[in-house]
């Protein structure tokens, strides 16, 4: 047929195998493989390397000269070498966004995509400060929830690295705005399915800052990372209120007085550090068990250094932190919201290669009394292990709750019920040691005997009663003190008799306790307990969900 070519117009030499396609263009039209494409890869290439630089080297130098990484940079620290990929790297400001014609947004500001974390796969999305101050456009989100999509589907780890304005007010201005706030509802979706880290390494204004308030862990860099849902010009206009972003949300506000932060860290290094220690602990998805690693702590290690811990009156401090160093694989744990209500301590260790989240009373603080503060803490604290399959282990040093007009007013009935509701709904393995005291609602919350612990021993030095020797003789005998001819020498009497009823022999006697162990076997105490109660299932009622006390 006349124009038609024949199967071996272009066929090789017999005996040679063809090569490879030859980029040839020719006076009469002739056409090679590759000669279409390759042109067009050059420019996508071009494309992604011009995309690769967010907002240009300008901008780049001014995020390095206020002491931050690049978007870019925190990735390639976060992700294990090339592993990353990444997704929607074209993306740029939404077709119907007519405000933003002729606007120049890279990726439109937000780097998404997977990769690995220590070898497990781990969903990221990093708001890119460089473009437009980081701000949330409509390209952007649509990019970030159909990561989160991804995530939820494939039961990956979800982490943010926060650095932005906050919404796009060009976009989000006018009656456009109430399409948006699917990614609260698709967080609170994913929460307890699988761990959210949301990193506070720059701003997070407006309500985006309500991503790190429904993450699980949230890091904040000291003096960079910040959030609060209106920012400073913003509470100027509505309230005349003169403040800076650091102290209207900054890192020492929300790690030590709000407990919205989790930790400081002192760089981006740091923060990219944390993410992965705390991910660690983590299984990457609810139906998974944690993973147990493996250690050279022997777990049948016994620790003289305990025996010297207690002072000598139960009336002194000590701080539960060496304790918890003792005890522990290696002395090492990752303590969440360690500057705020620290008269509990909540931490993240491991026995035995197991993970185990720590619940532990601090005397060192009020003599480690539970406040409002305190129970909320230790409440998420215990939601948060529970919704990953996390043993708890609660340390006992506790002297109750905090009594008094101004608790009673801020409500801490309810609070105290918060941690109630928590370490009773809490079906994972459980193990409490009685250090010392063990009064009142205090010995409850914290796991007491009715809370159903898998193992629950003491030291010889534990107290278990409502209240302290000295409470009940101020109490139920004033009036026999008052009378006695030497109210001095009376009261101490009757306190000396009081605390020989709290002989922990005879908790142990009734069997309300498993039993007294010598303090240098708590580390391997806790150990066995924890390999005995792995395979723990347990049974409640068909619920939607129960009323959580809030």
């Amino acid at each position: 047929m006349e124009g038609a070519l024949s199967d071996t117009a272009h066929a090789e030499p017999a005996g040679q195998s063809p090569g490879p396609p030859k980029n040839q263009d020719d006076a009469s039209g002739g056409w090679r493989a590759g000669s279409l494409l390759r042109p067009l890869v050059e420019d996508l290439e071009a494309r992604r390397a011009a995309l690769r630089l967010g907002g240009g080297r300008e901008k780049i130098e001014a995020q390095h000269a206020a002491g931050k990484l690049t978007a870019r940079e925190r990735i390639d620290l976060l992700i294990d070498e090339g592993t990353f990929v990444e997704l929607g790297i074209l993306g740029r400001p939404h077709f119907s966004q007519r405000a933003m014609d002729g606007v120049s947004a890279p990726a439109d500001g937000v780097i998404t995509g997977y990769g690995e974390i220590e070898g497990r796969l781990a969903a990221v999305c990093a708001y890119d400060f460089t473009v437009m101050a980081g701000s949330m456009g409509m390209t952007g989100e649509l990019k970030v929830s159909r990561l989160r999509e991804l995530a939820l589907g494939k039961r990956m780890p979800f982490i943010w690295l926060l650095d932005s304005a906050g919404a796009r007010v060009q976009e989000a201005a006018g009656a456009m705005f109430a399409g948006s706030g699917a990614l609260f509802r698709e967080e609170v979706v994913m929460s307890g399915v699988i761990p959210q880290v949301a990193a506070l390494m720059g701003p997070c204004a407006a309500g985006t800052a309500y991503i790190p308030g429904l993450a699980d862990f949230v890091p904040m860099v000291a003096g960079q990372g910040s959030m609060a849902l209106a920012g400073p010009h913003l509470v100027r206009a509505a309230i005349g209120e003169d403040v800076t972003q650091e102290q209207l949300g900054g890192s020492r506000v929300h790690c030590r007085k709000s407990g919205v932060g989790d930790m400081e860290v002192d760089g981006d290094e740091q923060c990219i550090e944390v993410i992965k220690q705390y991910l660690s602990y983590m299984p990457s998805h609810c139906e998974q068990p944690p993973r147990r690693l493996p250690v050279r702590d022997p777990i049948d290690r016994t620790e003289e250094a305990l025996l010297d811990v207690l002072p000598g009156s139960n009336r002194k401090p000590y701080d539960m932190y060496e304790v918890i160093r003792l005890i522990v694989d290696d002395g090492v744990y990752l303590d969440l919201k360690g500057r705020w209500a620290r008269t509990v301590i909540t931490c993240l260790a491991r026995f035995g290669g197991r993970p185990c989240g720590i619940v532990a009373n601090q005397p060192k603080h009020l003599g480690g009394i539970l406040d409002n503060d305190s129970s909320d803490k230790a409440a998420r604290f215990v939601n948060l292990c529970n919704a990953f399959g996390i043993p708890l282990l609660f340390l006992q040093d506790v002297p109750g709750f905090m009594v008094g007009t101004k608790v009673e007013a801020e409500g801490i009935i309810r609070h105290g019920a918060k941690m109630l509701y928590a370490v009773a709904n809490a079906t994972v393995p459980k193990v409490t040691v009685i250090l010392r005291k063990a009064y009142g609602a205090g010995y409850y919350v914290m796991c007491g005997r009715a809370y159903e612990p898998d193992l629950i021993v003491a030291w010889p030095s534990a107290e278990i009663s409502v209240m302290g020797a000295e409470g009940v003789v101020e109490i139920a005998f004033r009036k026999v003190v008052e009378q006695a001819d030497d109210p001095v020498a009376k009261r101490e009497e009757l306190i000396t008799r009081f605390k020989e009823m709290f002989d922990v022999y005879i908790a142990a006697g009734n069997d309300l306790i498993d039993d007294v162990i010598d303090p240098r076997q708590t580390r391997p105490t806790i150990c066995r307990a924890l390999a005995m109660a792995e395979g723990k299932q347990v049974q409640r009622p068909w619920k939607r969900n129960g009323v959580v006390p809030v």
